[in-house]
């Protein structure tokens, strides 16, 4: 299993947002780049980054800020955010980014999404957020009549084998995470699930590193590692069986 440490960007800089409200955001670091550098230092294997001005235009919007992390880590990058279509997926990976996430897309334009899975395989991710189970769109502003588990399942089709997702009544709360929800998604569809939104303690990263024989094989963690309530170090030695205590 992986923990993915989160940079949301928002004017150039590292903030959080409690339930995905850019009204409600909270600055953690003026420079994104040292922050993706300490996520490194610290033994993250893989950085989770969003372009949160991106999602919400519809365009990606800290394209040099996301330049300069990707140039400066020797990690990998899996980002998510304005992605709408196959000029900004081939432009993101070929600046090396490692991974992109589609979630508005591929309600709007699931043929984009079959190409994009054809040409980069396993380097597309689905992003999947849900409001009340309904998987919300435009950066969280809008809310689809579509529900997580039936998107995942039409996207399966497509070629996606891989999918966050995030419950996002618990994200940016320390409410602890939807795992029940997390696990079942995992278990009926037969994708891979990367868990976000809600961790708090040490205890959800131990719980969820125990739905990894369902299929979930990551965890997200944003505002939990920046406030201090876990300790990405602990976090990533509890995933690497290194302490199971």
């Amino acid at each position: 299993m992986l923990i993915f440490p989160a940079i949301d960007l928002k004017e150039g800089r590292c903030v959080r947002l409690y339930q995905g409200k850019m009204e409600d955001a909270t600055v953690y670091n003026d420079d994104p780049v040292a922050q993706a550098l300490s996520w490194q230092a610290k033994g993250a294997q893989m950085v989770h980054l969003v372009d949160l001005d991106g999602a919400f235009e519809g365009e990606p919007k800290n394209f040099d800020v996301i330049r300069s992390i990707v140039q400066a880590l020797t990690v990998g990058v899996q980002l998510g955010g304005g992605i709408r279509d196959m000029n900004i997926i081939d432009k993101y990976l070929r600046l090396g980014v490692s991974r992109v996430i589609l979630g508005t897309a591929a309600i709007r334009n699931p043929e984009m999404m079959e190409i994009a899975c054809k040409e980069y395989g396993q380097r597309i991710v689905l992003g999947l957020d849900a409001r009340d189970g309904w998987v919300a769109t435009d950066g969280w502003a809008g809310t689809s009549q579509v529900t997580a588990l039936e998107l995942a399942v039409d996207m399966k089709k497509l070629g996606v084998r891989r999918v966050i997702y995030t419950d996002i009544s618990k994200d940016g709360t320390l409410a602890g995470p939807n795992l029940k929800s997390t696990a079942e998604l995992a278990r009926k569809t037969g994708l891979k699930i990367i868990a976000s939104g809600g961790f708090a303690t040490i205890d959800d990263v131990k719980a969820c590193a125990a739905l990894e024989k369902d299929g979930v094989e990551g965890a997200i963690l944003g505002k939990s590692i920046y406030t201090g309530s876990i300790e990405l170090a602990e976090a990533l030695r509890i995933v690497r069986g290194e302490d199971a205590c």
